[in-house]
């Protein structure tokens, strides 16, 4: 488990009540809630992107991403279905009978999100 996911909460349980008893002004505690908020949403934005990094899908992909123009973002789709999928079909390209759920999933336009 990563170091940050331990660390935020604990900041929150930590500061939130130290906050309050120092009697802080309406700006300072409208700071803090700031940058909670913002911590919590970074928190649950990497969240995602290290369920995407199991090794599994870490392997699995970096078969199927070894002849990509743009290894960069074959790699990041390809964890990102992977995850939800837990499936990545053989190969470097094609195969995607293979796996139902990557075969169907799209972007916004319409388009296969899966590389």
């Amino acid at each position: 488990m990563p170091l940050w996911l331990i660390i935020i909460p604990l900041l929150g349980i930590v500061l939130l009540p130290l906050f309050s008893i120092l009697h802080c002004e309406t700006k300072m505690k409208v700071a803090f809630v700031a940058v909670l908020l913002i911590c919590l949403v970074l928190s649950s934005s990497l969240f995602e992107v290290s369920m995407a990094g199991s090794a599994f899908c870490s392997s699995k992909c970096a078969k199927r991403c070894s002849r990509a123009g743009m290894k960069d973002r074959c790699t990041r789709f390809c964890g990102i279905c992977c995850s939800k999928c837990r499936c990545v079909p053989s190969g470097t390209y094609g195969n995607k009978h293979e796996c139902p759920c990557y075969r169907d999933m799209k972007n916004s336009k319409g388009k296969p999100k899966c590389p």
